[in-house]
Formats: structure tokens, C-alpha cells, sequence
């Protein structure tokens, strides 16, 4: 497909260029992110040439972490003649504020796990290979770092152990901090 052509595009046409499945195209539509195209004589769903740029911004914005209410709320702006170029400027900032404190807590973990898992290789090397060292059940007096916030303050959510985000961590309770399985 050339992006010349002035000719519709059959949804798996478009699914196959973007890199997505006809139902996410559909999915899309449901949203009203991307029009409902036309259909074919023989019920086939053809979209403007337009259409693979369309999905080609909406991928890249979920990628760059832009969830799918966010993009809703976008381009229905930008649909209706409006410019909220502002407003995604705003969100990418927080995106990035968001993203340096899942960093900077990320890291403390691992600076914590480092120093647990030097303690198990002491503990594993004073016990025969047979008995157990309760490694795991060492976790909950492990006492965790506490998570700085823009304004340098401890995070009270990531310092009582109520976070659960998108960093892929799960927090069971006050002590344990425990990676999803």
C-alpha cells in the first residue's frame, strides 16, 4: 500500500499496516476515536487512506503512556476543530513526573532486594543444603525505603505499602513488597 493512495482500505489492510488487530480497529470505532467506515457492497469495512495515520498516533500514544480515556477526551477536541495541544503538553509532563518517581522507586527496591539477597547468600551459606532458611518469611522485616515525591517528602502510600501501579509491583502489606507472578 503506497502512501499515495487515494483508494479505501479494507480493515485488514489497515489492522496488518498498523500493527493491530481488526478488532482493536473496532474497538476504536466503539470508542469513537476512529470513524466507522463505510462498508463494501460485500459488508467489508473500508477505510479512508487517512485511517492508518489515525491508528498509527493512537499506538504510539498508548505507548508513550496516553491511556485510551486520555486519547477519548483528545480527539474528540482535536475532531471537533479544537487544539489541545496544551492540555497533552500538561499530560506528558505529569507522564514523566510519574514516570521518574516509578523510577526512583523501582531503584530503591533494587538497591533493597541487593541487600536482602547478599543476606540470604550469608544465611544459605551457614545452613546444610537441605534445611530451609525461610527466605521469603525474611521479607517482612525487611524494612523498605522510603519513596521520595517532587517536593522531597517520603510518599505515605509507597511507605505504607498501599501502592499498586503500573510498575508491575504489588504490595501485600505494611512489610512485604512482592513482584507479580
Amino acid at each position: 500500500m503506497s502512501p499515495n493512495t487515494k483508494a479505501p482500505i479494507r480493515s485488514g489492510e489497515l489492522s496488518r499496516a498498523a500493527g493491530v488487530s481488526t478488532d482493536t480497529l473496532r474497538h476504536y470505532e466503539r470508542l469513537g476515536i476512529l470513524k466507522k467506515p463505510p462498508r463494501s457492497q460485500g459488508g467489508y469495512r473500508l477505510y479512508p487512506p487517512e485511517s492508518l495515520d489515525r491508528v498509527l498516533v493512537i499506538r504510539t500514544a498508548l505507548a508513550s503512556g496516553f491511556p485510551l480515556k486520555e486519547l477519548v477526551e483528545i480527539l474528540r477536541v482535536r475532531d471537533k476543530g479544537g487544539a489541545p495541544c496544551r492540555q497533552v503538553a500538561e499530560l506528558g509532563h505529569e507522564k514523566v513526573r510519574q514516570l521518574d518517581l516509578q523510577i526512583a522507586h523501582l531503584t530503591q527496591l533494587r538497591d533493597s532486594l541487593k541487600v536482602t539477597v547478599r543476606e540470604w547468600d550469608r544465611r544459605l551459606e551457614s545452613i546444610r543444603p537441605n534445611d530451609r532458611a525461610h527466605l521469603l518469611e525474611s521479607l517482612s522485616r525487611i524494612r523498605k525505603p522510603k519513596a521520595i515525591n517532587p517536593r522531597g517528602k517520603a510518599n505515605e502510600a509507597f511507605r505504607t505499602g498501599r501502592i499498586n501501579g503500573s510498575s508491575g509491583l504489588s504490595v501485600r502489606s505494611k512489610h512485604d513488597v512482592l513482584p507479580h507472578a
